[in-house]
């Protein structure tokens, strides 16, 4: 099969022409409330992303749609939360990327923090791969794809994107 990149990026350039507007009105929407993800384990998914990343615990409650279950939630900045549910006796299997599916989560750090966020996924034996020096891409104890990126919000590699 032969890729044609250059239509390819005629047709992102339409599209970008057509629906990116340089006026663009507000978004009907305050912010993501939170993006839920599956856990396996409640401790060790407790464990990965507050003592290892660094986010905040800031809540577990029952999952309203499944007795026994758990809803939990860590603390992302900037009044965002990543949430887990477990789902105990359901024997889920683990996370698999599939086409349509999530690809990854990307999580915005400042600089000193990406370093540090590196260094402790490199003590921890967490395989990860850098990308422009600026994106760490690792999976999370279920499998679940993140990625740590030292630009702003709104940005992507230096390039305003909001």
């Amino acid at each position: 099969m032969t890729i044609d990149y250059a239509a390819i990026e005629a047709r992102r350039a339409e599209i970008r022409q057509r629906y990116a507007l340089p006026h663009r009105p507000s978004s009907s929407a305050r912010g993501l409330h939170h993006a839920a993800l599956i856990s396996s384990d409640v401790e060790r998914t407790i464990k990965f992303y507050q003592d290892l990343l660094e986010f905040p615990l800031t809540e577990i409650i029952e999952n309203r749609d499944y007795k026994g279950s758990n809803h939990f939630f860590f603390d992302i900045g900037n009044g965002n939360l990543l949430a887990f549910f477990d789902f105990p006796g359901l024997d889920l299997g683990p996370y698999q990327e599939v086409l349509g599916g999530l690809h990854h989560i990307a999580i915005s750090v400042d600089p000193a923090t990406w370093e540090r966020l590196r260094g402790k996924l490199e003590m921890a034996g967490v395989p990860h791969q850098i990308e422009s020096g600026a994106s760490i891409y690792f999976k999370d104890p279920d499998g679940a794809r993140l990625e740590l990126l030292a630009d702003h919000l709104g940005e992507m590699y230096g390039a305003r994107v909001l």
